[in-house]
């Protein structure tokens, strides 16, 4: 188990030196009982601190920040009307003021010496909270060890961004009160930080002493503006149909053996060659997690964004793209729009998990909604269909401002072998279908589906830049209007 940290420690572990100022008050705890208020005594004498909730503004890394941090001495953390109350306070100011908010939890919970009053309080931090939210401000939440009950099911769990120390103890459930109702030990290891970063709940678990780092990164992305381009094209950007000449002639179905080899780049490769600051957010954060489609906040070649990327390293027969990582998807997309940021989609898949667990798992279902949120979005898209775009799963993610394409893209509502079973009652007549259906880019662009298209020249690496420099062109034309 990691060392537990004080609230004090933390301001100054994680903020710049110097920079703290305090939003809190003193506190009235209104009329309360002789043993209560003998607890509250010590408890403050105990902790250094008055309450359990310390709330202020600093900078990391000098960018200003709203802070909110549990201190677990005083009283287990717990929270009470009195600490609802700053908490409310510090997050509203920070709406106010137009700062990101970085909250740091360590608790039991609700308060049980003030039952019912201090237990609705949440729905009051709550809503501040969501108010927050729908002014485009950052919300970052790092648990430590404990944070359980009422926390944990309130403002713990309604971050942009959630990350963990560590061994955490961290769960909806006290297992010393599951042990007293049920008579059994609740199950070792589930309510671990670890876990439930396994599980999709947490983006992350991350030491206290790289919280710094991961908020800096995060918010390079969050609050900085677009540098200057580096990265430049291998070759000219195709954009007219006139130009499709100056490609290679190819066959419908030698662009798809071309899309399918093993070592052509993928999404992890564009976030290696041209992403900055990357942070993850891994998993739907609902208790689901997919490798088969990454989620990240980047610079991409200087300009901050959101990308959502079909992994084509990830998805195979044994591990197709399944419906969590489509709600995945769907989290990023709602990420972008919530915060602002233009968003990037990579549309690199073989095709959507077919299965009777993929049914049951709403499928269909995710597909249409990842299509209707991205139809609805406000800030700037550009969808990237890097390799295969097959079916369903890849449609999920095309419906952007701007489509680019790479020379041996390609789309289809099915792969060309199954559309020949379908047509011909066999798969051999898949390159036929696939010159039929007119599936490669230059056809997406002839059909006026696809804006630009990338040559595909030089080494991986070039190859790669290319991509991006396209892709980041047209998201600055996109967000200039």
């Amino acid at each position: 188990m990691t060392r537990r940290w004080h609230a004090r420690e933390l301001i100054d572990l994680v903020l710049d030196d110097g920079s703290w100022e305090s939003w809190d008050v003193p506190v009235d705890q209104g009329e309360v009982s002789e043993e209560y208020a003998a607890q509250l005594r010590k408890a403050a004498e105990r902790s250094g601190v008055d309450e359990s909730v310390i709330t202020g503004r600093g900078r990391v890394r000098g960018r200003e920040v709203a802070v909110v941090l549990n201190e677990f001495d005083f009283l287990a953390g717990s929270i009470g009307q009195a600490a609802a109350g700053r908490i409310v306070a510090a997050v509203r100011r920070a709406t106010a003021e137009g700062l990101p908010l970085l909250a740091s939890t360590a608790s039991g919970g609700t308060r049980m010496q003030e039952g019912t009053p201090a237990f609705v309080r949440m729905i009051e931090i709550s809503r501040a909270l969501m108010a927050h939210r729908a002014a485009r401000l950052p919300y970052l939440v790092h648990l430590r060890n404990p944070t359980t009950g009422g926390v944990f099911a309130s403002w713990g769990s309604l971050a942009h961004l959630t990350v963990a120390e560590p061994g955490a103890l961290v769960g909806f459930l006290g297992p010393k009160v599951y042990e007293a109702l049920n008579d059994k030990a609740f199950p070792a290891g589930v309510q671990t930080a670890e876990n439930l970063s396994a599980h999709g709940i947490l983006d992350a678990v991350v030491p206290a002493e790289a919280l710094t780092g991961l908020v800096d990164n995060a918010l390079a992305t969050l609050v900085d503006g677009p540098t200057a381009p580096q990265l430049v094209a291998a070759a000219p950007l195709v954009t007219e149909v006139a130009g499709l000449d100056d490609l290679e002639q190819l066959d419908a179905w030698e662009h798809i053996s071309r899309s399918r080899k093993p070592e052509r780049p993928g999404v992890r490769e564009l976030l290696r060659v041209a992403g900055s600051r990357t942070v993850r957010l891994r998993g739907t954060a609902e208790g689901e997690r997919d490798s088969a489609v990454i989620v990240a906040l980047t610079r991409l070649d200087g300009q901050p964004c959101v990308i959502v990327g079909q992994d084509r390293s990830r998805q195979s027969a044994a591990h197709p793209m399944g419906p969590a990582a489509l709600r995945q998807a769907r989290r990023g997309i709602r990420f972008a729009e919530e915060l602002g940021l233009p968003l990037v989609t990579v549309i690199d898949t073989p095709g959507a998990e077919l299965s009777p667990s993929a049914e049951e798992g709403a499928i269909a279902g995710e597909i249409a909604r990842c299509i209707a949120a991205m139809s609805t979005l406000t800030v700037p898209t550009v969808a990237l269909l890097l390799g295969e775009g097959c079916g369903g799963g890849a449609l999920a993610l095309l419906g952007a401002e701007h489509v680019v394409a790479t020379e041996h893209a390609w789309l289809a509502p099915l792969p060309p072998e199954g559309a020949s079973v379908i047509v011909h009652g066999d798969s051999s007549h898949a390159a036929e279908m696939a010159t039929h259906q007119r599936v490669p880019a230059g056809e997406l662009m002839r059909a006026g589906i696809v804006h630009a298209i990338v040559p595909e020249t030089g080494d991986a690496e070039a190859f790669t830049a290319s991509v991006a420099a396209a892709v980041v062109g047209r998201l600055r034309e996109v967000a200039a209007g």
